[in-house]
């Protein structure tokens, strides 16, 4: 009687869900391209490299910017290569089981260092070990003990640390040559070095400042020697420079007298009375300098006195008196007196 009744809003709904139905695509289409987009380009910093793995197969990308990937089928993995460091010894937790050692003589010390490294080879950082911090730090812990077991105590405590710290890096490289694990040592440092008990670091303390003390003598010695030696060959110069100028002056002196003996004598073999007599007289005036002297003497009756002024002067009287032969003799006969 009644017949069904027609629904007008059956096409509505089928069109409403055929739209719904094509977002709800777009959208995961949309979802779709975002994500291979996202998975399609990586960037690397400055600090960093990356390691491309295609297949299984790793490559190292050590140029800084954006890249581009395959997504799902490569992946990448950054690796910071910038300097990075651990302790060994000593530890915020303050255990002190890393940083015990024994020394050469026996004698135990605690001693915390500090490595420094960097990652080389970032493929063989990643694939070539599972931990190649640890790995270091282990090697570094075999090359610190081995060397401070070949050291005194008083040498890893003092005067031996640098020594030490470049035995302990370059066994340290030798050995992460042979392993080639990826990563490079920079520098390990001797952080703190203590003796086990606080009477004998106080000991060593005391040590340490007997040898500083016996440094700073030796140091302000050497300083007085420096400041000491240029005075003292200055005056060794002018000594020798000195005797130098008095011997040259005494060898001119014996010169000059070799000359006025020789001359002397070639006069005395001219006319020796006359020399000799000359030569008394020079003397006595030096001997006796102050005394006036006068040759007193008689030629018959007429007594003459004749002062030696004259003589000496070289007057015309005193040298007829000394040139004529025959007045010393006549003098000598009239009893000459010399007062």
């Amino acid at each position: 009687m009644f017949g069904a009744k027609k629904n007008n809003n059956e096409p509505l709904r089928r069109i409403n869900s055929g739209k719904g139905k094509l977002i709800a695509k777009v959208a995961a289409a949309v979802v779709i391209l975002l994500v291979l987009a996202s998975e399609s380009y990586y960037s690397i910093q400055e600090e960093e490299q990356a390691v491309v793995c295609t297949f299984g197969s790793p490559k190292a990308v050590t140029t800084p910017g954006l890249h581009f990937k395959i997504p799902f089928i490569q992946t990448v993995t950054k690796v910071n290569t910038t300097i990075q460091g651990f302790s060994i010894g000593y530890h915020a937790t303050g255990e002190e089981a890393d940083a015990l050692m024994i020394t050469s003589d026996y004698n135990f010390i605690f001693v915390d260092f500090y490595a420094e490294y960097r990652v080389t080879d970032p493929v063989k950082a990643l694939y070539a070990s599972q931990d190649p911090e640890m790995i270091l730090k282990n090697i570094a812990q075999n090359c610190i003990r081995t060397t401070i077991g070949s050291y005194s105590v008083d040498s890893v405590l003092t005067t031996g640390k640098n020594e030490i710290q470049s035995n302990i890096k370059q066994m340290i490289l030798d050995k992460l040559e042979k392993y080639d694990i990826g990563i490079q040592l920079v520098n390990i440092t001797i952080q703190d070095a203590t003796p086990p008990t606080a009477e004998v670091e106080n000991a060593f303390k005391e040590v340490e400042t007997a040898k500083q003390g016996k440094e700073t003598a030796l140091n302000n010695a050497n300083k007085y020697r420096n400041e000491q030696i240029p005075g003292a060959e200055a005056e060794a110069d002018k000594i020798l420079q000195d005797a130098e100028a008095a011997k040259q002056e005494r060898i001119n002196e014996a010169n000059g007298q070799v000359a006025r003996f020789n001359s002397m004598y070639q006069e005395y073999v001219k006319f020796p009375e006359v020399t000799k007599k000359r030569m008394f007289y020079e003397a006595m005036e030096d001997v006796l300098p102050e005394i006036k002297v006068v040759i007193q003497g008689k030629n018959g009756n007429t007594e003459t006195i004749l002062p030696l002024d004259s003589f000496v002067s070289g007057s015309s009287y005193g040298n007829n008196a000394f040139t004529d032969p025959a007045e010393p003799d006549d003098a000598g006969d009239s009893g000459e007196e010399v007062e």
